[in-house]
């Protein structure tokens, strides 16, 4: 089934443009804001993520689930598949992950079998982060990877876009809810 492009929408946040002389935490994470940027631009959750190896960004992706109809779209799972086409190994033993909120389930354990080095996340998710809110799957006793994992890495404006992306979505909902001539609202009888 083909894609249907989606009109880019605008974004009231702003990208950043960090130095490139100091190659830090903050300097990686700040490219995987502006990923989330470009997902809000499609309607996507505002998640982004990039991964580095040896203080070179490999990889850069962002949430696309609704774009591509595809759950496992999730900006991790597509980094990780660029990255391992980048360096031409599945095994991202020196890569470092950073994304902008801390990953589900699908994506933490995604990162165990790609063998990633470390993780750097901005917020932190108490109901379904599985790397050390929920659960730590990348610290299991009996599994044959385990990693370092690294949370509030700009956690102020990662948590700001996500807040600001839910609460547009609310007051859509609600605004369709309350307009009866809506065709998105038609229900047949």
């Amino acid at each position: 089934m083909p894609i249907t492009p989606i009109e880019p929408k605008s974004c009231p946040f702003e990208k950043i443009h960090p130095s490139e002389l100091n190659r830090d935490a903050d300097y990686f994470m700040s490219h995987a804001y502006n990923e989330a940027i470009e997902a809000w631009k499609k309607d996507e959750v505002p998640i982004g993520a990039v991964i580095e190896r040896k203080g070179r960004i490999i990889a850069a992706a962002h949430n696309q689930s609704r774009t591509t109809n595809d759950p496992t779209a999730h900006a991790e799972i597509l980094a990780i598949s660029q990255a391992t086409h980048a360096i031409g190994d599945w095994r991202l033993n020196e890569c470092n992950l950073y994304v902008t909120k801390e990953p589900c389930p699908m994506c933490s354990g995604a990162l165990v079998i790609a063998r990633i080095g470390k993780v750097f996340y901005g917020l932190r998710d108490e109901k379904m982060g599985c790397l050390g809110s929920a659960i730590n799957l990348g610290a299991l006793p009996q599994s044959n990877h385990q990693f370092e994992s690294q949370g509030g890495i700009l956690e102020t404006l990662t948590h700001e876009i996500l807040r600001a992306f839910f609460e547009k979505k609310r007051s859509e909902n609600a605004a369709r809810k309350n307009n009866p001539n809506d065709s998105d609202n038609f229900e047949p009888a």
